[in-house]
């Protein structure tokens, strides 16, 4: 495998792979390898072909946490984690193995989530006298709700990936062979829908955590609106009046 800290494959025209490749760190999230991939996913991001990313890393770890050894000589970029944010299509992480620490919160990050019946994921950050810093605390609660949430940050306690789907913080828990095809099984679909509309609908979803509800009804009132001049959102209406497949153009 390539010695690159990311690697991108594009197995489909619309849908990118992009796997953690740090394999004796299990995936560690180091500096250079947060660097690498919030540039890879904008270049996929900006590039009008792209519509939908998987995030993976190998069979024995999404990513284990973030690299320690950074943390003790104070080299840490957090700011940088808020690019992810402004990704305009959707990512799926696809998770196997370890999803921890910052793992986790990369994964939670990600618009969907795939994970193995026998992942293991949590926030261990206590342990170190710390507390999760890019999403954790919050992201986390949000999905499964104070009290699990308590337990997993102040206690670091550790969930399956069965116990991911039945809280509520996982959308598929499959088996681990399943987990990449089924991942990227998601892509394709999402690459189907209209681009313009999945990127509003991301949007919109992702301020119904962010704004109180009147702020985000009016926000997704006028996305619809915008979505309604389009040439995509006129294109899927004759198709349906015409019983067709839409030909969906991305603008």
């Amino acid at each position: 495998m390539s010695d690159a800290v990311v690697v991108t494959e594009r197995p489909h025209e619309h849908v990118a792979l992009v796997r953690l490749n740090r394999p004796k760190q299990l995936n560690a999230l180091s500096n250079a390898l947060v660097a690498q991939l919030v540039r890879d996913l904008e270049l996929l991001d900006g590039d009008g072909v792209t519509r939908a990313i998987v995030l993976t890393g190998d069979e024995r770890a999404f990513a284990a946490g973030a690299d320690i050894t950074e943390f003790a000589s104070g080299e840490h970029d957090l700011e940088i984690w808020d690019r992810m944010a402004a990704i305009g299509i959707p990512l799926i992480a696809a998770v196997r193995g370890l999803a921890l620490g910052g793992g986790l919160e990369l994964a939670m990050a990600c618009d969907l989530l795939v994970v193995a019946e026998d992942a293991r994921l949590g926030q261990p950050e206590i342990a170190l006298g710390l507390i999760p810093g890019v999403g954790g605390t919050q992201r986390l609660t949000r999905a499964v709700g104070k009290t699990l949430a308590t337990e997993m940050v102040l206690l670091g306690r550790e969930i399956s990936g069965r116990d991911a789907e039945r809280h509520g913080l996982a959308n598929r828990c499959v088996p681990a062979e399943r987990v990449v095809p089924l991942a990227l099984e998601l892509a394709r679909a999402l690459a189907r829908q209209a681009p313009q509309a999945v990127r509003a609908g991301k949007r919109a979803i992702a301020r119904a955590y962010e704004e109180p509800l009147a702020r985000g009804l009016a926000e997704e009132r006028r996305a619809f609106l915008a979505l309604l001049q389009t040439d995509d959102a006129r294109e899927g209406i004759a198709a349906f009046l015409e019983k067709r497949t839409p030909a969906w153009q991305g603008r």
